[in-house]
């Protein structure tokens, strides 16, 4: 139910005023530029709440390319009120990966056809549609109940992420680790099945620099969650 809403300008003049340097430089030094004000998450909740859902003046906002504003107008958008058309557009503009599987897989893992264009998006062979995809899956997987998916066709993912995680494209591999680890974690049919494969594949390299090799380890930072209790983990809420 849409609120009496802000308008554009007053939206953009609160954002602005919330930006923090320290924050824009964290933003930045992970792929976000210019223009962006530096805004924390959950210093938009206060006026998130006063909007609720509104997806004109959430394209609006997207459509700045700010990435504070993009990230709020994920905040506001209506999922279902947004076509495999509108999330295509919204992923062209999605320059890094902290938008693809932020902002993008974030407002379609909350839409009735999350797995359709999460699918197509995996299938495309770009790294940030790829990424996007797979993040879908990982926002699904950990708030929608197990009995919503398809045992065999995530079974079916699991190996294909097991033979082409080496050679996929940074952003994707980091997200095709992830999805091995939220199964592991949050759909309890395939656990040990994720198990396994995390195990067999072992450290993977992401990005190598001159001096060292950024690497990430799924089935150690499984095994650090098992520790902490969270098997079966699922969260209440998807979007802050």
């Amino acid at each position: 139910m849409e609120k009496q809403s802000p308008d554009f300008e007053t939206v953009m003049k609160e954002l602005a005023s919330l930006g923090k340097e320290r924050t824009k430089k964290s933003y930045m030094s992970r792929g976000a530029k210019e223009p962006l004000f530096g805004v924390a998450t959950g210093a938009m909740k206060p006026l998130s709440k006063k909007i609720g859902i509104n997806q004109p003046l959430a394209e609006a906002l997207y459509a700045t390319g700010n990435y504070d504003a993009m990230y709020f107008a994920g905040i506001i958008a209506d999922p279902n009120g947004m076509s495999e058309a509108d999330y295509d557009r919204w992923m062209d503009d999605a320059y890094f990966f902290m938008i693809s599987d932020y902002i993008v897989a974030v407002t379609l893992s909350e839409s009735d056809s999350a797995q359709k264009v999460a699918d197509r998006w995996i299938r495309s062979r770009e790294d940030l549609r790829m990424s996007a995809g797979y993040s879908c899956y990982c926002w699904l997987l950990g708030n929608r109940k197990d009995s919503e998916f398809n045992k065999e066709k995530l079974l079916s993912m699991m190996r294909q992420v097991q033979e082409t995680i080496h050679e996929a494209p940074v952003n994707a591999k980091k997200a095709m680790g992830e999805f091995l680890y939220t199964i592991a974690l949050s759909y309890l049919p395939l656990h040990e099945e994720a198990m396994k494969i995390a195990e067999e594949l072992g450290e993977i390299d992401l990005i190598k620099e001159e001096k060292k090799t950024k690497t990430i380890h799924p089935i150690a930072t499984i095994q650090k969650e098992l520790d902490r209790g969270r098997l079966g983990f699922k969260r209440k809420y998807v979007r802050c």
